[in-house]
């Protein structure tokens, strides 16, 4: 570079020798370097230079240290011309159809609503019929003089009257002359028009009347009153009123929206609009469903978080009710970008959209299932294969509610195994009870434990369906994961188990069987996904202890109703969704059914779940009973079997163990244990593998560790294997303490 730089002229003058140098004038009509001394600071530059330091040659005996020349250099790139096809490319498509055509759903919801309203509206005025006959009645003499001097007033000219009157007053005789001719000449007209018109109008009505009957003569006369009556009607009290009155919604303007943002008291955007600018909006104001939505850019530095925690203050700025103002972030732009919806009414407030398989229909658990609808009235759904669901709320949130949604859409698919853990007592999921292959109610130590029994079952289900996949021909089964395909073919039993766990921290806090629980649920949620083994989980106590981190780490589908805190919002949504903007703890105990939906969709959204009353849900558990008989497929509790009852692994698997575990033996492969147990007891323990007396062992503080053993072979090697020291430790503990394990 230093090859190319221009000769520097000799020191200028007055200044000693090898007190100077050169820097280049970057200005654009600058052809010349300015000289400056050693202790002199570099001139300014514009924004758009960089200065880039070179070494030059040493002149006058000073080091090449000493000496630099300093270059300027563009910064911003040359501005490209605008494209339209780039914008296009880099833009969002809108929607071509609207929202309540997208779906079967959305329209009949919009049918029937325009059906309601036209029955309303008829209905309303129709029981109001003889108030607006004696109305009209009373009016009529008012009317039919109204009509006569308004005819008179035609006929004579009267709109005149006040110009001739000025003229008279003020003795403008030419002037009043030559209006009255003017009045003259209209009066001669208008005569003969009403005598054209009106005697075969007469005429005509007079013969009428005389060929017709009675009936039509009072038919002439009430349409007669009837004109009359609306013609005699006062300005400001109308004859008829509004069957439904409207909300008073004005429309959303970007200086409404400006004026909100700015009354929040943010610095930076206080600071903007001093300073000019700042909040932009990169997309027209449109409607959304019904309501408006705003796509805003706001100041730099400001965040959408920024906004959502003053949710209620940006209600207030918008003159509108909290549960109308629906502030969102875009999770694929910048953290500045904000998706501002306003509704027409509370969300809250508004009704419900009715559930697309309340009164008909079936459900294939393998496509996304209905649930609910967001703040625009959109339907949503949710897909259960690969995910399980955690449900988190306060209590009387709505959860339960939400809960049902589910589980009767699970049971409206024929093939899709279900099991009901209601560990509340209550019964609000009893109807699952018709088509449920287990159902358990209570919150009793029997049912907790029958519970522990399910997760065991369970996990030994995942471990055969594991097999299962695995020994399939690859072109039935080409991604290892369960499909509908799979699902038909009922001698694989392969079909979709869904186990739904309502008030599950009553299991996973119990004292005894609390940590075996959170440990096997853990194992199906993460090996069960691809295998057609679902959980959906429900609690309303969401905290680490009712919660297991496993399973609060792991779960893919998240609904979150009302919630008090940052942790309880955190433990359900998952980490860091707090301070995305993502918070349920904004929600108020109106909000019921209310909540954000994480995982079944690209981006966070805010649902209203279905609402299922108990006759409805009694119904539709109904329709699936049939549809399972139909099918074949009705097993289990709702066909009349026994239920499992619970085995005594809990309590005895430490003497169980210890059974066969000879005082000779102090060290056992762990596959060799449970080969025994499946011979000591082979209702109990058939199908255990090493994992399954991993995690039975687990809670009384017993692992596996390195035994070395000799296989049948007679060859001798290290695997993983169980001390028996370590039992007998175990039982020695339980009957100090007393326990049962």
């Amino acid at each position: 570079m230093s090859e190319n730089l221009p000769s520097t002229p000799s020191d200028p003058a007055g200044a000693p020798p090898g007190t100077g140098g050169w820097v280049p004038d970057v200005s654009p009509e600058a052809g010349s370097l300015i000289p400056y001394g050693s202790g002199d600071r570099l001139p300014a530059a514009p924004a758009q230079i960089v200065y880039d330091l070179v070494k030059a040659a040493p002149r006058d005996g000073r080091s090449d240290t000493e000496d630099v020349v300093v270059t300027g250099v563009p910064v911003n790139p040359p501005e490209p011309p605008p494209s339209p096809w780039a914008l296009a490319r880099s833009g969002a498509r809108r929607p071509v159809m609207p929202t309540w055509l997208r779906s079967w759903a959305a329209l009949r919801s919009a049918a029937r609503w325009f059906a309601g309203y036209c029955f309303h509206t008829a209905l309303f005025h129709a029981v109001r019929l003889p108030f607006y006959a004696a109305v009209l009645v009373w009016r009529a003499p008012r009317g039919l003089g109204r009509a006569t001097t308004g005819a008179a007033g035609w006929l004579t000219d009267a709109e005149t009257r006040p110009a001739r009157a000025t003229a008279i007053r003020r003795e403008e005789t030419s002037e009043y002359l030559r209006l009255a001719k003017l009045r003259d000449a209209r009066v001669r007209v208008r005569t003969i028009v009403a005598i054209a018109a009106g005697l075969p109008t007469i005429a005509a009505f007079t013969i009428t009347w005389m060929a017709t009957p009675p009936a039509v003569h009072l038919a002439i006369l009430a349409i007669l009153v009837g004109v009359l009556g609306m013609l005699g009607a006062p300005a400001d009290r109308p004859l008829v009123g509004p069957a439904v009155t409207p909300t008073k919604v004005g429309r959303l303007t970007a200086d409404i929206v400006v004026r909100a943002l700015e009354s929040l008291g943010i610095a930076e955007i206080n600071k903007a609009r001093r300073e000019g600018g700042g909040i932009t909006f990169p997309a027209p104001i449109t409607r959304d469903g019904p309501g408006w939505r705003a796509d805003v850019d706001l100041p730099y530095g400001v965040t959408v978080s920024d906004i959502l925690d003053r949710r209620e203050r940006l209600a207030s700025g918008l003159r509108r009710p909290l549960g109308c103002v629906w502030p969102e972030a875009v999770h694929d732009a910048h953290a500045g970008r904000l998706v501002l919806w306003v509704g027409d009414e509370d969300m809250s407030a508004a009704p419900a959209a009715e559930w697309p398989l309340a009164r008909r229909g079936t459900a294939d658990v393998f496509a996304p299932l209905p649930f609910g609808s967001d703040a625009r009235g959109r339907p949503v759904a949710v897909l259960l294969p690969e995910n399980n669901v955690l449900v988190g709320s306060l209590p009387g949130a709505g959860k339960t509610s939400a809960v049902r949604v589910l589980l009767l859409a699970c049971g409206l698919d024929p093939t899709c195994e279900v099991w009901v853990y209601n560990l509340k007592g209550t019964g609000d999921l009893d109807s699952a009870e018709k088509f449920a292959h287990r159902y358990v109610t209570g919150i009793d130590d029997a049912s907790i434990e029958a519970a522990l029994v399910a997760l065991r079952d369970l996990r030994a289900e995942v471990v055969r369906r594991a097999t299962a996949l695995k020994n399939l021909p690859k072109d039935l089964c080409p991604d290892g994961k369960v499909t509908r395909a799979l699902a038909n073919r009922r001698s694989l039993g392969l079909h979709l188990l869904v186990a739904f766990f309502d008030e599950c921290q009553n299991l996973f806090t119990h004292p005894v069987y609390g940590e075996e629980a959170g440990t096997l649920a853990t194992d199906v949620i993460k090996l069960g996904r691809a295998l057609g083994v679902v959980l959906v989980l429900a609690t309303q106590r969401p905290d680490a202890n009712s919660l297991p981190t496993g399973v609060s780490s792991s779960v893919s589908v998240r609904f979150c109703l009302r919630v008090m805190g940052q942790v309880e919002n955190d433990m359900i949504l998952g980490t860091s969704m707090y301070k995305n903007g993502v918070r349920a703890t904004t929600l108020r105990p109106t909000d019921k059914g209310i909540g954000y939906l994480v995982g079944a969709t690209d981006d966070p959204l805010i649902v209203r779940a279905a609402y299922i009353d108990t006759p409805t849900a009694e119904k539709v558990a109904d329709r699936a009973r049939a549809a399972r008989i139909q099918a074949g497929t009705l097993a289990g509790i709702a066909a009349g079997e026994t239920p499992p009852e619970p085995t005594e692994r809990t309590s005895t698997i430490l003497d169980d163990v210890l059974a066969v575990l000879p005082a000779s033996e102090t060290k056992v492969w762990s596959e060799t244990i449970v080969a025994r147990l499946a011979e000591l007891r082979p209702d109990a323990y058939t199908g255990w593998g090493a994992e399954q007396l991993t995690v039975a062992l687990k809670p009384y503080g017993i692992s596996p560790g390195q035994v070395w053993g000799t296989a049948p072979g007679g060859k001798g090697a290290n695997r993983r294997g169980i001390e028996r020291q370590q039992i007998v430790s175990a039982i020695t503990d339980r009957s100090r303490s007393g326990g049962g394990g």
